[in-house]
């Protein structure tokens, strides 16, 4: 079906000759007989285009056209003009109109400027569509997926990232935590503004205050001049916290303080700084977990945790596998390379214990190896072909013997964790993984038994 157009024009005659011919052409006409009356029907039908004469009684054509600028500017005006009066058309189409007819004027001449005012429409409202369009998958660019579960996440970003919310993402490494929080701030109304992003658990204890809160000079021995903080670099944008979980239980006083009052004090300051930054956190840990051993603030987890986004990992959403593949084959200039059914099977029944970081990984080293485009199953990592499991099988029989008259479950807790910081070389991130526990548990148990590393003789 055509558009609508009004038709306002005091001249009854001619007001029945232009309506006839526009909807000989098919469009549908409604018309009015004075600016008042038009600008009624004009809210009524919502048209596409107002067709108004330029001198009439009571509301003139200059008056229509501002108000129905006023009430849509993307609503398109046509102005009707005696001949010898381009200068008043003129300043109609500074004031917005679009186009203007002299009377008299042919039918000819009312079709042609009428269609090209209406195609013009057609293609604003579609490069409309297409910027919102990229806009919006711009947005996820990095983030592949188009199952179930990353569905989800891509709604309730949607949903938060144009509020002030502070918003919690957990999931395991690899799965893409930071590529979220980056989406929120680019769809949020801060996305001009700084994205900054700090790792709470590479930065050592002693130098991760001064890292985020900032630090004046002489607040100890190094501060030879002031250091701007992380919150503050970020003043007006987005501080992503990632590894939130391993923040250390004495700072965590600190920023919920700043969560709460939007104020900060540099390490050896005693001025406060107000803040205008959004938190966005992420954790691989279990926080709940965290709480509940009380290595973790409660208040600080719920003043982080307003809108939680749980990410899934990549077995959880094998259907996107393909999709990935594509992406990163693309990224690295490779759209030409293809899997083979065996391989692609492989693939998907892999575990990936490293999410979505671990398959990027893999395809860009078959991609430097490959010695053609088309990628078997030979060509794949023999963990991969042979689809093993990613953790060991549970022994059917019990790992240790307890002596009859019992033990002391304390001493033998120690003895655990002891036993598997010596098997991973007393690497804290690895003996965690081998007790299937987050890192900061292993931590409390650490300070809890008093473990420290021998020194070697």
């Amino acid at each position: 079906m055509k558009p609508k157009i009004v038709i306002i024009d005091d001249d009854r005659s001619l007001r029945r000759v232009l309506e006839y011919n526009l909807q000989q052409e098919g469009y549908q006409v409604s018309a009015a007989a004075s600016g008042e009356e038009g600008l009624a029907l004009f809210a009524e039908e919502h048209p596409a285009l107002v067709i108004t004469d330029m001198k009439m009684p009571g509301m003139d054509g200059m008056q229509v056209l501002k108000a129905v600028k006023e009430q849509s500017p993307e609503t398109l005006v046509i102005i009707i003009t005696a001949f010898g009066t381009v200068d008043i058309a003129v300043e109609a189409m500074k004031a917005g109109a679009y186009d203007y007819i002299t009377k008299p004027f042919n039918r000819d001449e009312l079709r042609l400027t009428v269609a090209k005012a209406l195609q013009f429409t057609g293609l604003t409202t579609e490069n409309k569509r297409l910027r919102s369009q990229l806009a919006d998958r711009a947005d996820f660019r990095t983030m592949i997926g188009s199952s179930p579960a990353m569905e989800r996440v891509f709604e309730i970003v949607r949903k938060v990232a144009d509020t002030e919310a502070s918003v919690l993402i957990t999931g395991e490494s690899g799965t893409g935590k930071e590529l979220v929080a980056r989406s929120i701030h680019t769809m949020s109304g801060r996305k001009d503004a700084p994205f900054v992003a700090i790792n709470c658990a590479a930065i050592p204890r002693d130098l991760l205050e001064s890292e985020l809160f900032g630090h004046v000079k002489g607040a100890f021995t190094g501060a030879i001049k002031d250091k701007t903080g992380k919150f503050l670099m970020a003043e007006g944008g987005t501080l992503f916290l990632d590894e939130v979980g391993e923040l250390p239980l004495e700072l965590q006083p600190k920023l919920l303080r700043a969560l709460q009052e939007r104020v900060i004090e540099p390490v050896g300051g005693t001025t406060p700084n107000k803040l205008d930054v959004r938190v966005v956190a992420a954790t691989n840990l279990d926080i709940e977990q965290a709480v509940a051993h009380g290595v973790f603030r409660e208040d600080l987890y719920y003043r982080l945790a307003v809108i939680p986004i749980n990410l899934p990992a990549l077995r959880g959403r094998r259907e996107d596998i393909p999709l990935l593949l594509r992406y990163f084959c693309a990224k690295h200039s490779a759209d030409k390379v293809n899997f083979g059914k065996s391989a692609l099977d492989a693939l998907t029944t892999y575990a990936w214990p490293g999410n979505v970081r671990e398959l990027e990984n893999m395809v860009e080293r078959l991609l430097i190896m490959r010695d053609s485009d088309n990628i078997t199953l030979e060509d794949l990592p023999e963990k991969i072909r042979n689809r093993g499991a990613t953790a060991p099988a549970a022994s059917s029989g019990p790992v240790i013997n307890l002596p009859a008259e019992g033990y002391s479950l304390e001493q033998l807790e120690r003895e655990v964790v002891v036993t598997a910081l010596e098997r991973n070389q007393w690497n804290q991130t690895a003996a965690a993984r081998f007790l299937r526990i987050p890192r900061h548990t292993l931590i409390y148990r650490m300070e809890k038994y008093e473990i420290v590393m021998q020194e070697k003789s």
